[in-house]
């Protein structure tokens, strides 16, 4: 297969990058009146404004071409009919067809995945109800009042983030927590508010053996029973979301609260599998599905709109374009929304566990830079934090900017005083200021020329500095399933444009079985002479010390 540098588009934009640089975003805007009408788009769940991004319509082009090159149509129908895209590991990638609703069979090694699905969900309907509704009781016949979710990494990230984003629409009855970290102090620090009699576990582990899960499923199963005197309330108290249903039914967990998982689902992409169970369990079953409906639009979306009206394609095509043309090496996540305050994170994971890779699936060095390193936090306090090093920085750091024209909760005027910073600070990054701007406030405000020459060059912001802007309705199930979607599919795009198998995560793999052998050193009565002098003098440190 050719290299991605080897395509004629690529190598228009290598040198097109050149001649961008030298441009700023306000001519840009000043020389077109419609540039916003132009580059922007509107679906059911949001506006998607991307016009405050270093480009012309010539960049639009020649991005447009790469993606035509790279055969993104093909790839989206290989993806969505099933066909093993995720190389690596010989499995399809079908995080879409739990979300799918038209049912349209999908068969993977003759089996019809949508009929499965089907099973599945249903199967979290019944249980999440039965929770709900108080008909699940422990072992003193008590209703469930707290669920604990136990797992890592996608089995955690994606139910807490959302759960905690929409906590307006979740139960009033029932209190969500989540464990993820080995560390014994989270475990802790949940077990020791909570009621054993009335506490419920889900246990997300595909395999049943992640060290990190199992850890804290066994110390919190000992916790259980040290309070029941009887292994038996383990069955009415823990369930399962694993496709090991063997390991699942030796810890105690009876097969019927064994929930189905499927290999053709990365951690990173299933919180609207079965690992999903938390969100059921706190928003109800109605809401669940209506986060599955705002995925769908947007498939739907991605799979119907002309590639250049496509907003997953073009967030991917600017990706590539500022990073990998432009230089840019790490993307803010930006939301203006208190309730999110967790996407940042699950977008870090979603992207750099996907595309963070230097080999091509054709197994060659990747000689370009892949994704930028995600990172972010709420809006309002990143303003008094980092955002310093956005507006003057020697380094560029695109922003994506999310928020809501309604709040969830409004309180007199917060909202659009939330909103005018949200709206300005896009502005700023765009616009910069010039010395010569800062001279003339100075002045006008009767500073002397001695005082301006002082602080004129600090108070300049060179602008140029480039962001996308997402702005929902309000913040919903549906609208927080768009969301989600639209980077998922991104995600995608992007991997297809860099020549990345983005569905494995091997450098994840390695640093678990490493973890493995050090934890046979720490056990042993001494230490083995194969290991580099760092290592052994860190562990040795560490024994000698306890």
């Amino acid at each position: 297969m050719t290299s991605r540098t080897s395509l004629p588009s690529w190598q228009k934009l290598i040198s097109h990058a050149e001649e961008m640089k030298q441009q700023h975003m306000v001519d840009l805007f000043a020389n077109d009146s419609e540039r916003f009408s132009k580059y922007s788009i509107k679906t059911p769940a949001f506006l998607f404004d991307y016009s405050k991004n270093l480009m012309s319509d010539e960049t639009f082009k020649l991005l447009l071409d790469l993606v035509k090159d790279c055969d993104i149509e093909d790839w989206r129908t290989k993806m969505f009919s099933g066909e093993k895209i995720n190389k690596t590991e010989n499995r399809a990638v079908l995080h879409t067809a739990l979300r799918d609703r038209n049912n349209t069979p999908i068969i993977v090694d003759g089996v019809n995945v949508i009929e499965e699905v089907q099973v599945a969900l249903n199967h979290v309907k019944l249980f999440s109800d039965k929770v709900r509704y108080g008909e699940w009781v422990g072992y003193s016949g008590e209703a469930i009042t707290d669920v604990v979710s136990i797992g890592v990494g996608g089995s955690n990230l994606g139910p807490e983030m959302v759960t905690e984003a929409l906590a307006e629409y979740g139960s009033k009855d029932i209190q969500m927590h989540y464990v993820s970290n080995v560390d014994g102090t989270q475990v802790a620090n949940v077990l020791r508010h909570l009621n054993p009699e009335t506490t419920l576990f889900i246990v997300s582990s595909k395999t049943f053996t992640t060290s990190e899960t199992m850890t804290n499923a066994t110390t919190a199963m000992q916790w259980l029973v040290a309070a029941a005197f009887d292994k038996n309330a383990i069955a009415k108290h823990f369930v399962a979301v694993s496709s090991n249903k063997e390991k699942a039914t030796e810890f105690g967990i009876k097969e019927e609260n064994i929930f189905d998982m499927w290999d053709w689902v990365g951690g990173r992409f299933s919180l609207w599998s079965t690992i999903g169970l938390p969100i059921a369990i706190d928003l109800g079953f109605e809401n669940f599905v209506s986060l599955l409906e705002g995925a769908y639009e947007i498939d739907h979306h991605f799979c119907t709109a002309p590639l250049e009206q496509n907003a997953p394609v073009i967030m991917a095509m600017l990706s590539v374009w500022n990073t990998t043309f432009l230089g840019s090496q790490s993307q803010v996540i930006l939301p203006y929304d208190q309730s999110l305050h967790r996407l940042p994170a699950y977008l870090q994971q979603a992207e750099m566990e996907s595309n963070g890779k230097s080999v091509s699936w054709e197994g060659e060095r990747i000689s370009y830079t892949t994704v930028p390193a995600i990172w972010g936090e709420i809006g309002i306090n990143g303003q008094h934090a980092f955002y310093q090093y956005l507006h003057q920085g020697n380094t560029i750091v695109p922003a994506d900017f999310i928020g809501s024209v309604e709040s969830l909760i409004p309180v007199n005027n917060h909202h659009d005083i939330l909103m005018s910073n949200f709206f300005a600070q896009t502005q700023a990054l765009m616009q910069g200021v010039t010395e010569e701007q800062v001279r003339e406030e100075l002045t006008a405000k009767g500073m002397s020329a001695e005082e301006i020459d002082k602080v004129a060059v600090h108070k300049v912001h060179q602008g140029n500095r480039p962001s996308n802007t997402i702005l929902m309705q309000k913040l919903t199930p549906k609208t927080l399933g768009s969301l989600i979607a639209l980077y998922e599919q991104k995600i995608f795009v992007q991997g297809i444009l860099l020549q990345i198998c983005s569905f494995d995560q091997w450098g994840v793999e390695l640093g678990k079985g490493l973890a493995n052998k050090v934890l046979a050193e720490l056990s042993a009565d001494e230490l083995s002479d194969n290991l580099d002098s760092s290592t052994y003098g860190l562990l040795d440190f560490y024994k000698s010390s306890k």
